[in-house]
């Protein structure tokens, strides 16, 4: 696997304000060395947002779509009929991920199938926490300015730990069997190639990681870093979605018990649904930060998934199309009452609905015309909602229906509608479709048809005639991603994902 030189010395304003060029370089300049850096709790602090910022850039590198490009664009929220923007979008919708990259295109990262296929960003935030990890224990608590120097330290180390575990769940969920890095090096770039690490050895350190994180972490954290910095309710929620993916839902349920009851959250009202994308709303547990100019990404999700009047720079058809038959028959079945549908979306009956949940009627041009938008909102991963049902989901493959029909009812009611009617053996099925209405979007989908398919052999990756991928291929493990064969030759010692081993 190859590796490149982590940016360890990484301002605040670098979280919240760097421009994206400089975070996708690849080897950044002006880097310190170990030897003369961790002196004092200034660094200690810029080095864990530092692994905030590499996050940050590894969710959106590609094309600031890649959180959506993963989670939703390969499921039934997407046309398979409506030509799509770009290329290699429209093979990602169909799954058709063993599309050739020649490699003029490849070394030029022109390819969004390339960047998608590619793990290396995610190696540098857990290179950068390992280094965290290393070296804030070694600088002296007497060089901590805070009230609470030992606190200030565990939690430092804490958010580390979760980032970490965090990192290898995200993308352990896209690729399955990947590289377990525990340790960072003087040289990264030297580091030693690794193989494919299975991927219960792999959540079984994520666990240890954020088991090893909770004492550290507080409930709350200051009202300016709310959501976008770890707290224990974080955590508690990535155990939670870590337990449920695995199917251990005995553990699942109390993870995200200890979030509801502990965390301090609270439903934004659907009347004011956008706001919750605009960031650290009461709702939000975890987000990425994207409150700058130059994060709004003008070929971000908001844009490519809206058009004019909404979006004033886009006078054709979205450039991400909607399904929208499944919008109104598998998603928004009663447009008139249910808020999500009135606050999140417009002309839902065309064949090209607009998504608005991202714009937050907060769209910045920045040239003239109406042109180059910049669309504000963080990246929403965790939020009260999911967590909630989340618990229903656990609740009912625990055999207790009645409690999660409770949930089930909750999340409709806030959002307008009346009590589910599924049956109980419908009910896991209702509990995933209410998830789908509820995270449109947010970078859920694909992962919730995966845990359907595994507790239910329930497929809905696609509708009519064009699955995404059928119940035999989901057998055959298509369902996890391959690595981009460049990665491969960098390192030998890597295998292909073996459902794809023969395509590509």
């Amino acid at each position: 696997m190859k590796r490149y030189t982590t940016i360890f010395l990484l301002s605040l304003s670098m979280v919240f304000g760097s421009s994206c060029k400089k975070l996708l370089d690849k080897e950044p300049r002006n880097t310190m060395t170990d030897a003369n850096f961790w002196k004092d709790e200034a660094e200690a602090n810029s080095a864990i947002t530092g692994a905030y910022a590499l996050l940050r850039t590894a969710i959106n590198y590609p094309e600031g779509v890649g959180h959506y490009a993963w989670g939703d664009l390969p499921t039934d929220q997407f046309s398979a009929t409506q030509p799509l923007n770009q290329q290699d979008y429209a093979n990602i919708n169909q799954m058709n991920l063993q599309i050739s990259v020649s490699s003029t295109a490849a070394t030029n990262d022109s390819r969004m199938m390339y960047r998608v296929r590619r793990w290396d960003n995610f190696y540098r935030v857990i290179d950068q926490a390992n280094r965290v990890l290393k070296f804030v224990p070694t600088i002296p608590l007497s060089a901590y300015t805070s009230s609470n120097p030992a606190a200030a330290q565990q939690r430092i180390l804490g958010e580390a730990y979760f980032l970490r575990a965090f990192t290898y769940f995200y993308i352990l969920r896209i690729w399955g069997d990947v590289p377990l890095v525990l340790e960072t090096v003087a040289d990264p770039v030297l580091g030693q190639p690794l193989p494919r690490t299975p991927a219960n050895q792999v959540l079984d350190q994520a666990i240890k990681d954020i088991e090893t994180a909770m004492p550290m972490l507080t409930w709350t954290s200051v009202a300016a870093e709310r959501a976008v910095r770890a707290t224990r309710g974080a955590a508690f929620a990535l155990l939670a979605h870590i337990h449920a993916w695995r199917g251990a839902y005995d553990k699942a349920a109390p993870a995200t018990d200890s979030v509801i009851l502990k965390g301090g959250y609270a439903f934004v009202p659907r009347s004011n649904f956008t706001t919750i994308f605009k960031g650290q709303s009461i709702e939000g547990i975890f987000e990425i930060s994207q409150n700058k100019t130059n994060e709004g990404y003008a070929t971000g999700i908001g844009t490519r998934t809206s058009k004019s009047p909404y979006l004033l720079s886009n006078t054709g058809n979205t450039q991400m199309p909607l399904d929208p038959v499944n919008l109104l028959t598998r998603y928004y079945t009663d447009t008139t009452n249910d808020l999500r549908a009135r606050r999140g979306f417009a002309l839902m009956n065309t064949t090209d609905p607009v998504v608005l949940k991202y714009l937050n009627d907060n769209v910045t041009y920045t040239a003239v015309n109406n042109t180059s938008p910049v669309v504000l909102h963080n990246i929403v991963v965790f939020r009260l909602a999911d967590i909630k049902l989340l618990r229903a989901e656990a609740l009912e493959a625990l055999g207790n229906p009645g409690g999660a029909r409770v949930i089930l009812d909750e999340i409709r009611n806030i959002a307008g509608l009346g009590a589910s009617t599924a049956t109980n053996a419908d009910l896991f099925e209702a509990i995933i479709d209410e998830r789908g209405r509820e995270l449109f979007l947010e970078g859920h989908r694909y992962y919730d048809l995966v845990r359907l398919a595994k507790k239910k052999n329930i497929f809905k990756f696609g509708s009519g005639s064009t699955p995404r991928i059928t119940s035999s291929e989901f057998a055959q493990g298509k369902y996890i991603w391959p690595i981009d064969p460049s990665l491969i030759i960098q390192n030998p010692l890597l295998t292909q994902t073996p459902y794809w081993a023969d395509k590509m």
